[in-house]
């Protein structure tokens, strides 16, 4: 049966993906992107998504109530390494403010109008990031540690009003965010930095990030299965064997 599905950072990575393989098997996808510019590359990409510009740190969340949404992937996210003694907490702030509070933000809403109707699903996206820490990684664990936590209540509180919430946990992949990810600290740490003595560590850990990622297509089609699946479990890894790749 067709759904609804509202998609938000379509405008790349897992989330464009999802997006063009939910449109091919006749779902009604609504992809939204955090800028106007991006919206306006997908649109005119792919015709067959509805695309709107919706930042979810904002006050663009309420547009959801224009649309009656039967799954909501919470795929946006910003990333963000360096080590936890050294990290500008301004850059804190804003990997808080998109994955956790942004994240949140849009929940409430769509599941305003889910909860009436007895219906719905969500389906947050974390990492093996969010049962997993690594030097460099701590900031960007932190947000995914937090949404584990929301996900996993709200799955709980949520149940007995005919709403599942599903929580997917993805492993390093090749869609560019980890690579823009390890990159990110070096834009600040340096020589007068607490944590300079681990420099090497931070550098070893970052190299193994991006080494030999997967095919993002694998989270994809996870994707299109939890939207599509009549039951879903608490947390999805993809791989399904990431925690014995990682010897967790």
């Amino acid at each position: 049966m067709s759904k609804n599905v509202l998609i938000t950072g379509a405008g790349s990575g897992f989330g464009k993906l999802a997006a063009l393989a939910l449109a091919q098997r006749g779902h009604h996808v609504i992809a939204t992107t955090e800028t106007e510019q991006q919206a306006s590359e997908l649109k005119a990409e792919a015709p067959q998504l509805t695309v709107i510009k919706l930042d979810i740190t904002s006050n663009d969340v309420k547009k959801v109530h224009d649309f009656e949404i039967d799954v909501l992937i919470n795929n946006a996210g910003a990333g963000q390494t360096g080590p936890i003694v050294d990290i500008p907490m301004d850059r804190l702030r804003h990997l808080f403010e998109v994955n956790v509070f942004g994240t949140m933000a849009i929940t409430q809403e769509v599941l305003k109008d889910m909860v009436p109707r007895k219906s719905g699903r969500v389906i947050i996206m974390s990492s093996i990031a969010g049962v997993f820490s690594a030097p460099a990684f701590g900031p960007y664990s932190m947000t995914k540690h937090a949404l584990e936590a929301m996900g996993k209540a709200m799955r709980m509180e949520v149940a007995p009003l005919g709403i599942d919430v599903t929580i997917i946990n993805p492993g390093p992949y090749a869609t560019g965010f980890n690579d823009r990810m390890v990159d990110s600290m070096w834009e600040w740490f340096g020589d007068q930095s607490l944590n300079k003595a681990a420099e090497d560590l931070f550098k070893m850990v970052g190299q193994f990030t991006v080494t030999d990622q997967m095919n993002p297509v694998e989270v994809s089609d996870r994707l299109v299965e939890l939207v599509e699946a009549e039951t879903t479990t608490e947390n999805n890894f993809v791989p399904v064997d990431i925690k014995e790749r990682l010897g967790m």
